[in-house]
């Protein structure tokens, strides 16, 4: 299993955890584990397509999983799966 480190703005979902284990052998399977765990999850993170949303990140140990092999990014046991909402805002020139 994978852990999961899930942030603060999606942690009401998970009622209230920080990390989750969840099992899969890649990003695809992790992530649906979860919305098995925690129902509604996914319609946060993905698309309608199925792919992440583009303002949502997911990083496979250091590697975001875009510059890997996206939602075929394979996953071991002892991995760590984050999900990190892009940042906006700021000042424009």
């Amino acid at each position: 299993m994978a852990t999961v480190y899930i942030p603060t703005s999606l942690r009401r979902l998970t009622g209230g955890l920080n990390k989750i284990e969840a099992p899969g052998q890649d990003i695809d399977a992790v992530l649906h584990a979860l919305d098995d765990q925690f129902p509604g999850l996914s319609e946060k993170l993905l698309d309608s397509d199925g792919q992440v949303k583009r303002f949502i990140n997911v990083f496979l140990n250091d590697d975001e999983i875009r510059s890997l092999q996206g939602m075929s990014t394979p996953v071991e046991a002892g991995d760590r799966v984050s999900i990190v909402p892009a940042m906006a805002g700021g000042q424009g020139s």
